[in-house]
């Protein structure tokens, strides 16, 4: 008896973390969040639960995609500005399609040598992170203790991992830490093709429910209108679908960029960007969400991921045990921080089943009240994972899960009789079996 309600309040305790429904009234509050991925990171800071008794953190394991950055596509901005120039030429735009002109213009200029760069907004959202590890956790990087830091090939997640580590030592300046970014790292840190998802998202299953909901909430030609004055011109030079999308993308980003003093706002209007981040948070959730549609194949991509988390946790656990020396030939870690992209962050996220990513939704008009890319692949978004142990003999490693800096639940059922903490602590041994038993699948 005692056994069922245990996990009935698991079970309790794992549907009440869940994200509290999204509303299209909320969005527009936030106007940002409909930038999806561009989502300035924002957490929402909730007191912790509290530590079981007699237990302290010994090992934290950290993935975090890097800071604000400008559009990664140099292309895009000069799309934006030639084709409304070429259409300036011909006399085809409005006065206000003259006023974008000259903003996209500008941007252009900013952006055009800097596409993918992180700005100075990344960096202090990657100090501000480091600093509360350090102020959350001072026990884990106090007097020397040695610090494990790699990162993606790309510039933006070097700099990332620089500031990181940078603002770490500020705070200790004792830290023993070893750093790398190198291609022999891609294979965990990046390990997500876009053309491997051609496969699922090609399915007619997905392609019919993405096709409704594109059709129903995504509107070019009221963008088409408020630029062009004559729609005889725009139906001969411009993809209204192809311009919307890029300007969507360059109006999201601007959120995350330094000294830049205007917006598209009166052009990409609220109903615009409302249709529009519905359906680009439904293809995020096609590409790498954990849904029935797609049949949870995108996820799968992160199984090197959450391999080397494992592993290295184990690695950690044992030489704290027998105070062996790790590979690098160095103290045990007390942190092994990682440093990557959006696709990876998301992947992980699915394949973990945290309470903010498994979300099971067809009807995709629905999705975003109940699964929204900005609380999962924001700009700087990232997931902690902190190891707790017991100085009494027999006591299991517990670890909890941190996502942007909250608590979050797992689907993972505690199998001892006596040794089974309030959630959101799990005995490690238990969360190692329910991912390698994923991780070890080979279909999803």
């Amino acid at each position: 008896m005692k056994k069922c309600i245990r996990f009935f309040v698991f079970l309790l305790l794992c549907f009440t973390s869940v994200q509290a429904e999204t509303t299209l009234e909320s969005l527009l509050k936030d106007k940002g969040k409909m930038g999806s991925n561009y989502y300035v990171y924002s957490p929402v800071f909730k007191k912790q639960s509290k530590v079981p008794s007699g237990y302290k953190p010994f090992y934290i394991s950290h993935y975090g995609r890097h800071g604000s950055r400008y559009h990664h596509t140099a292309k895009d901005y000069q799309y934006v500005y030639e084709t409304l120039q070429q259409a300036q030429k011909a006399g085809a735009l409005t006065t206000l399609g003259e006023s974008v002109l000259v903003r996209a213009e500008a941007l252009y200029k900013e952006g055009k040598d800097r596409a993918g760069d992180l700005t100075q907004k990344g960096v202090a959202q990657q100090q501000e992170i480091a600093k509360r590890m350090y102020q959350n956790f001072p026990a884990l990087f106090k007097g020397d203790a040695f610090i494990k830091a790699y990162s993606s090939t790309s510039g933006r997640c070097i700099m990332s991992m620089g500031t990181f580590l940078q603002e770490l030592k500020a705070q200790n300046p004792r830290l023993e830490i070893y750093q790398e970014s190198s291609q022999r790292l891609m294979s965990f840190i990046s390990p997500f093709s876009f053309d491997s998802s051609k496969s699922y998202m090609e399915s007619k299953e997905w392609k019919e429910a993405y096709d409704l909901l594109y059709g129903e909430v995504v509107h070019p030609d009221l963008l088409m209108k408020s630029l062009f004055k004559d729609s005889a011109y725009v139906s001969k030079n411009i993809n209204p679908h192809d311009f919307l999308a890029k300007m969507y993308d360059l109006q999201s980003s601007l959120q995350g960029m330094d000294h830049v003093e205007f917006d598209f706002s009166d052009v990409m209007t609220d109903e615009i960007m409302l249709g529009r981040y519905q359906a680009q948070n439904a293809w995020w959730y096609g590409v790498l969400g954990a849904g029935p549609l797609t049949y949870a194949k995108g996820p799968t991509f992160a199984k090197p991921l959450l391999k080397h988390i494992l592993e290295d946790a184990d690695e950690i656990i044992e030489a704290d045990t027998t105070q062996n020396k790790n590979e690098k030939g160095s103290r045990k870690a007390t942190a092994t921080l990682r440093f990557g992209h959006d696709t990876a962050l998301l992947g992980l996220a699915g394949l973990m089943q945290l309470d903010i990513a498994r979300a099971q939704v067809k009807d995709l008009k629905e999705l975003y009240k109940v699964w929204n890319d900005f609380n999962l692949i924001s700009m700087g978004a990232n997931l902690q994972m902190v190891f707790y142990k017991s100085a009494k003999k027999g006591n299991p490693i517990l670890v909890k899960f941190l996502y942007n800096e909250s608590e979050v639940t797992v689907p993972v059922a505690c199998a001892a009789k006596n040794q089974c903490p309030a959630v959101p602590y799990y005995r490690f041994e238990d969360v190692r079996n329910f991912y390698n038993a994923i991780v070890s699948k080979t279909a999803p």
